[in-house]
């Protein structure tokens, strides 16, 4: 899973991808800063792993990861080529979600763009600017849609209709993820990688003053606008979660503590995640290897498999299943087996979020 920072230049991206991925990325009071995407892969905090892995007396732990990159800040114009924007925008494309960082935060230090903090303007900003450049890649689409339409053949004059369809509901301003569309309509536009139809998640950047206190009118029309526009918010301290960052893990806890910080900014982010996307992780443990596995809630026991392997799919007979939990409580597989705690299931069973899986299968 690739999940792209974006935003306004100097709101505090690079920080909060240093922070998260600890990769170092420059981080410099003026716009354009970043060029270049920075990309940093990061392993999914998950403590069952550890707990099974001990269960086993494992070694080797392999979590999940997820991909963050950095992507330049956007400026007005970005979709007409203002400040490199055509090539930010090309970045935005390959991914998977958008985690927006949004400024709430007031330091005269630091400047901004526009002159003044006003996190809606900012958003807004940014949403014209995707939308200004999908209309420009649907437009493309449409025409080729109605040159093959003119063949008289129905399906290619449907397909004509929808996409002028979306079109037009780009132009009035709609994002695509905010449009009903059907499934059969969003296969239609796959391949063109729309920048508004990817999940958002709203990152409120607040000041190290603003921790544990109630929400700033910035942050509330943050959140406000979040959930009219179907998106997640998230709160944190880019700059505080970068020093956090640094530090060893007794440190931390300590930080943390004194901060009044219960969840770091990464977990924050990897449940808003997992959340916005549909994911849940299952996972394997034995004495060579204990691994979490993501998957889209809903897949079933021969899809999940296939994560490990395509000849687990085609071979499979049945999953073995016990959740994590109740693992740790019989002390041992065998224990819960004979407890009668581990349970066979067949193609049709549907694999839920600590499902620990031993699948059974024949090439």
């Amino acid at each position: 899973m690739k999940l792209g920072v974006v935003g306004l230049p100097n709101v505090g991206k690079s920080t909060l991808f240093n922070a998260i991925t600890q990769a170092g990325a420059e981080c410099a009071n003026y716009p354009f800063c970043t060029i270049e995407p920075n990309v940093g892969v990061v392993a999914v905090p998950d403590e069952r792993l550890e707990k099974l892995a001990a269960l086993y007396d494992c070694k080797k732990i392999t979590p999940t990861v997820l991909e963050f990159v950095d992507i330049a800040g956007l400026v007005k114009g970005a979709s007409h080529g203002e400040g490199l924007g055509n090539k930010f925008l090309s970045h935005i494309r390959e991914v998977d979600a958008i985690v927006h960082v949004v400024r709430c935060f007031k330091d005269e230090n630091i400047t901004h763009v526009d002159g003044s903090i006003d996190p809606l303007r900012d958003i807004e900003t940014i949403e014209l600017e995707l939308i200004f450049a999908d209309v420009e890649q649907i437009s493309k689409r449409a025409a080729k849609a109605h040159q093959m339409a003119k063949s008289g053949e129905k399906k290619a004059q449907i397909e004509a209709e929808k996409i002028d369809a979306i079109q037009a509901k780009l132009e009035q301003g709609i994002p695509v993820r905010l449009m009903d569309l059907s499934e059969e309509d969003h296969d239609l536009i796959k391949d063109l990688c729309l920048l508004t139809e990817k999940p958002v998640i709203y990152a409120a950047n607040i000041s190290e003053k603003e921790i544990g206190q109630p929400d700033s009118p910035e942050v509330l029309a943050v959140k406000e606008y979040a959930k009219a526009h179907r998106a997640t918010t998230i709160v944190l301290c880019a700059k505080i979660e970068e020093e956090i960052a640094s530090l060893d893990k007794e440190e931390k806890a300590m930080f943390q503590e004194e901060m009044g910080i219960t969840e770091s900014g990464l977990d924050k982010l990897v449940t808003a995640c997992y959340d916005l996307l549909g994911l849940i992780s299952y996972l394997t443990a034995g004495e060579k290897e204990t691994r979490a596995w993501t998957i889209k809630k809903g897949t079933k026991a021969p899809q999940a498999a296939g994560k490990i392997h395509t000849d687990f799919e085609k071979g499979f007979i049945r999953a073995e299943v016990v959740d994590w939990q109740t693992l740790l409580e019989c002390g041992s597989y065998n224990a819960a087996k004979e407890k009668g705690k581990v349970r066979s299931e067949g193609k049709d069973y549907v694999i839920k979020d600590g499902d620990v899986v031993l699948f059974r299968f024949n090439v």
